[in-house]
């Protein structure tokens, strides 16, 4: 009996912190070298070449640009996402009563590393823009997560009175 209850702690651990630590390593692949905006304009330039056939150069670069920082807001967001996840559903009291603390300075965190491995690499730039960019994707998700435990909440209450 207290060996299957071990089990299933370990297995619920698993399944609540794998997409997380899983979704950091894509961050962290993404800050990388092969991230960069010569390598992501292999795909991306032909499909803004394709919805904007007249479109100029300094255009085309500008929306790949947008993509990319956009491709941040999404990144962060997915990030508070599954930290909501894996913290909200803790057996650590205080991790899953204040999950949206932790969950944004986790992102903080992860921005910052992300940010400073891109300084030391050549075909990259690090910058705390991007840390601001990536903390307002992470606290974006956040409310919305928040919002929607809060209406969640709101409609059991009345489905229950």
């Amino acid at each position: 009996m207290i060996q299957s209850d071990l089990a299933n702690k370990r297995r619920g651990r698993i399944i609540r912190y794998a997409p997380l630590v899983l979704w950091i390593g894509v961050i962290l692949f993404l800050s990388s070298s092969q991230a960069s905006m010569s390598n992501t304009s292999r795909f991306i330039r032909p499909l803004l070449e394709f919805l904007f056939p007249s479109a100029s150069e300094e255009t085309l670069i500008l929306y790949h640009g947008y993509i990319r920082k956009l491709a941040h807001l999404t990144e962060y967001a997915g990030l508070a996402f599954w930290a909501f996840r894996a913290f909200s559903n803790s057996n650590l009291k205080n991790l899953r009563r204040f999950w949206f603390i932790f969950a944004f300075l986790l992102v903080i965190l992860i921005a910052s590393i992300d940010e400073t491995n891109q300084s030391y690499l050549t075909s990259r730039t690090g910058s705390i823009y991007d840390v601001m960019l990536d903390a307002a994707g992470g606290l974006l998700m956040i409310i919305v997560l928040s919002v929607w435990r809060v209406l969640r909440v709101q409609r059991v209450n009345a489905n229950s009175s």
